[in-house]
């Protein structure tokens, strides 16, 4: 079965637009583990916007599943993701002034940086994914790039799911045939949600791992975090 990972940045963010220490993104981690999430992902960005540093060291000592740590890769990251030693970290292109990801990594033209800083997270044990676009040439560059995994960055899927739902799933499937066939791992995200992950979970080979946050915590609202939670591990 195909593990999910509970992005949980949106309690950060509402906890920081109030401020203070409410609701607990510690105790929020630990019921998503309760409530059967497979594995914790957050987002650190500089302006600490939502997950702060002082999280990412605070979600460490209770995370009894997955942790999964995104980021752009700069020093202070990199510094930050060694100390911490998840067990997976995801890198992603965005910047510091960039919303929500919205692109993955062009794996041709930042090969050579790629290769380096993956390398240096598995010399500390440190799995790693690299956030791209399901494109096979892309693909095939984070073979060489030394990653672990893939994530297959999914808004593209999500948008075009309401119209077409074969022709949106269909480079998906062919990205991540040619990662198994390199022996890539495969994870996905993005805008994923109760309506269309059940169809790319089923159509997807080898997937091994969904990170969703924005969507799920949108439905908790309205169903409960561990109804919600239940309800995605089901699709899955």
């Amino acid at each position: 079965m195909t593990n999910l990972s509970v992005n949980i940045n949106k309690i950060a963010t509402l906890r920081n637009a109030r401020g203070g220490s409410h609701p607990c993104v510690v105790e929020a981690a630990i019921n998503c583990q309760r409530f059967g999430a497979d594995g914790i992902t957050i987002h650190p960005r500089q302006d600490e916007r939502h997950i702060t540093r002082q999280d990412v060291i605070d979600l460490k000592p209770i995370i009894i599943t997955e942790f999964n740590i995104e980021g752009y890769p700069s020093k202070d990251f990199i510094k930050m993701v060694i100390e911490v030693k998840p067990e997976q970290v995801t890198l992603v292109p965005d910047g510091p002034d960039v919303i929500t990801s919205c692109a993955g990594w062009d794996t041709v033209k930042f090969q050579d940086l790629l290769k380096a800083i993956i390398t240096e997270f598995k010399e500390h044990g440190i799995r790693t994914s690299v956030f791209v676009d399901a494109k096979i040439d892309i693909v095939e560059a984070a073979k060489l790039c030394g990653t672990d995994r893939i994530e297959l960055y999914t808004e593209e899927y999500a948008t075009q799911y309401i119209i077409d739902k074969k022709k949106a799933i269909s480079p998906y499937i062919a990205a991540a045939k040619k990662a198994t066939e390199l022996g890539i791992g495969i994870n996905a995200g993005h805008d994923l949600s109760l309506e269309n992950l059940e169809y790319f979970a089923k159509h997807i080979p080898n997937l091994d791992e969904v990170s969703i946050g924005h969507a799920l915590i949108s439905d908790a609202l309205y169903l409960g975090l561990e109804n919600a939670i239940q309800m995605y591990k089901r699709l899955l």
